[in-house]
């Protein structure tokens, strides 16, 4: 029997998204039939402590504190950015130039021009380019892509998404990257809007106009370190109203300041032939109606998405074994690693990201200047 192909990686930030990401690559090889050997190489990190911590913890071989020689090491295939958003940009070019194939945590990055030159450079250098809108990948979402695919809700009519939480309710919450504009690109309209856009095109096509009204809450917040308080700069709350091009009506809400929400994502689609809703604090499940039959038999109905005819699940537990969070990282590991000693096809892409970051950004243009502006997709 052929030896198995091993694939170098190497990942870049080990806190939230590091610690996602390494459990992905770890079982990954575990459930999943792969084409290659994930090998967890190098971890890289500012803080050398933390990182060595990190890596130890995760099983990542070596560490490093500079990600400029991470990304120019000939023994690394595979790049993993798990970084906050500034930083996407540079390490995607230098990892490009250097042939590696990227593995991105979204948001994408802090603006469309950001987004035009990841996508170019990543198709100048031929790699397989991923971005980690890992919600793609829940055997619900799945299915309810399945039920559209196939007629099942008719001619699509209406998106109405939300994604909530709540971790800045209290306005004496401290600073964080996350509420400058120069790291994080924006509020939750980018940060949990960009997941939202992303089920919404995946789902329901392209959007081609959109409208947005934005809101600030609390301007100022107390420095962590205790010396004063910073200036939030980035939006609390976004709203935005879209058309696609296929004629239906959308809908967005993101907020982070929806006492009692700690992670809704939850979008209802209706069609002229049913509807399906979908929540991630309850993502084993898809709502579904069908007006199919008598009305005295219809209303929606739960849809358990654990058996192992859907997506991914056959490699799990068995029927009505839940999975979590932490497995739609599994999948898209699983995937990526298939792409990347494959065909090379995974989505979403930079191209992708490109898209989410049109559109968020005609969003900000709107919040702006009061108008409903066309997305742009030059």
């Amino acid at each position: 029997m052929p030896e198995t192909q091993s694939l170098n990686i190497a990942i870049i930030g080990h806190r939230f998204m590091g610690r996602a990401h390494s459990n992905g690559w770890l079982q990954a090889p575990r459930f999943f039939e792969l084409n290659a050997r994930p090998v967890l190489k190098v971890a890289c990190g500012r803080d050398e402590d933390a990182t060595q911590a990190f890596a130890e913890n995760w099983g990542w071989q070596e560490t490093e504190s500079d990600w400029q020689k991470v990304v120019a090491r000939d023994d690394i295939d595979i790049i993993d950015i798990a970084t906050p958003t500034h930083l996407h940009h540079d390490m995607a070019l230098a990892a490009a130039a250097n042939g590696k194939h990227i593995f991105c945590e979204k948001p994408f990055c802090l603006g469309t021009t950001q987004a035009e030159s990841m996508l170019e450079a990543a198709d100048k250098a031929g790699i397989v380019h991923y971005l980690n809108h890992n919600y793609r990948r829940c055997p619900a979402i799945r299915l309810a892509k399945k039920l559209i695919d196939e007629g099942k809700l008719g001619r699509l009519y209406h998106w109405r998404g939300t994604y909530q939480q709540d971790w800045l309710a209290d306005p004496q919450t401290p600073m964080r990257w996350q509420l400058r504009h120069e790291f994080a690109g924006g509020g939750p309209h980018i940060d949990l809007g960009s997941h939202s856009v992303d089920l919404a095109r995946y789902l329901m096509g392209e959007i081609a106009t959109v409208s947005c009204l934005k809101a600030n809450f609390v301007n100022q917040r107390p420095d962590p370190e205790g010396s004063g308080t910073g200036e939030v700069n980035v939006d609390d709350a976004s709203l935005m109203n879209v058309e696609f091009d296929s004629g239906a009506v959308g809908s967005f809400e993101c907020t982070r300041y929806a006492s009692g929400r700690k992670n809704h994502n939850q979008f209802e689609i209706n069609g002229s032939e049913g509807s399906i809703i979908f929540d991630l604090e309850k993502m084993n499940e898809l709502q579904f109606f069908s007006r199919s039959g008598p009305s005295t038999e219809q209303g929606f109905r739960t849809i358990l998405a654990t058996d192992p005819e859907h997506d991914y699940v056959g490699n799990w537990w068995p029927p009505g074994h839940i999975i979590g969070y932490e497995h739609a990282f599994v999948h898209a590991a699983a995937d990526f690693i298939n792409a990347v000693s494959g065909d090379g096809t995974i989505s979403p892409d930079f191209t992708d990201g490109l898209r989410c970051m049109q559109v968020l950004d005609a969003a900000s243009r709107s919040a702006e200047n009061g108008r409903r502006e066309p997305v742009s997709r030059d």
